[in-house]
């Protein structure tokens, strides 16, 4: 008798798409790290077995998802978290009176290791006995306190970070740097909260003050999610920004 169950058909990926993912997968291992120049296409494509074209391919795929960029007349890069990208690409708060030229400064008030409650267990996909780093910060503008951020951090991606006594304004390029984890995608969820009592002593605003919450979903260029940020911002002199092109 004929078994006539449907099975699913196979995955056809372009040859160009497994060249992509071959060289994500190498920029995710460290073989090739943010800021350095990969290999020419001649080189990578001797080196995969492919054509140049498609390897040019590739590259121009990856480019365009700013997981690498070209410098004429170089060559092609990693792409690296630096402040300037930071300000323009991940960071929204911006000032009413015109744009925040720089990060706004970061004080670090607390890191500790907690115990991850439900919602963080989803986010994470974690199990209740693995630990997360909770980083509680305030950020400011012009000398003032404008921005209170709770960010939480799977632990085994991160470890010992919850020792560090000082943290850089930019944690992404530190992400980076330390722990070799672009941040490649964020999701933002806004609304409108009320201030409690430690956004009222952080930011010195009055009890039940309008605030902007920023939830933030981060996730890697293999597509874990690394990390949950929660910014609470007085939006008496801030707006959120986002230009859609």
């Amino acid at each position: 008798m004929t078994d006539t169950t449907s099975k699913p058909s196979p995955i056809f990926k372009p040859l160009y798409k497994q060249v992509q993912e071959l060289i994500t997968e190498r920029i995710i291992e460290g073989v090739w790290k943010p800021g350095e120049m990969l290999p020419s296409e001649f080189q990578l494509a001797d080196l995969l077995g492919v054509s140049q074209g498609t390897v040019r391919k590739a590259l121009n795929a990856l480019t365009e998802d700013n997981v690498l960029f070209r410098r004429q007349g170089v060559g092609t890069f990693v792409s690296e978290h630096t402040l300037q990208k930071m300000l323009f690409h991940f960071f929204h708060f911006k000032s009413d009176n015109g744009d925040i030229p720089e990060l706004p400064y970061a004080q670090l008030l607390e890191t500790r290791l907690i115990t991850p409650d439900n919602r963080l267990q989803s986010v994470f996909n974690i199990a209740s006995d693995e630990k997360v780093i909770e980083i509680h910060r305030v950020r400011s503008i012009k000398n003032t306190a404008s921005i209170r951020e709770l960010i939480y951090l799977p632990h085994r991606y991160f470890m010992d970070l919850d020792k560090e006594e000082k943290l850089p304004h930019s944690l992404y390029h530190y992400y980076q740097q330390h722990f070799n984890i672009t941040v490649h995608k964020a999701t933002d969820r806004l609304k409108a909260v009320l201030a409690d009592e430690q956004d009222q002593s952080i930011l010195n605003v009055a009890a039940g003050q309008p605030l902007l919450e920023v939830t933030r979903t981060a996730r890697a260029l293999d597509g874990r999610t690394v990390e949950y940020r929660v910014s609470r911002a007085n939006s008496q002199d801030l707006h959120y920004l986002v230009e859609l092109n």
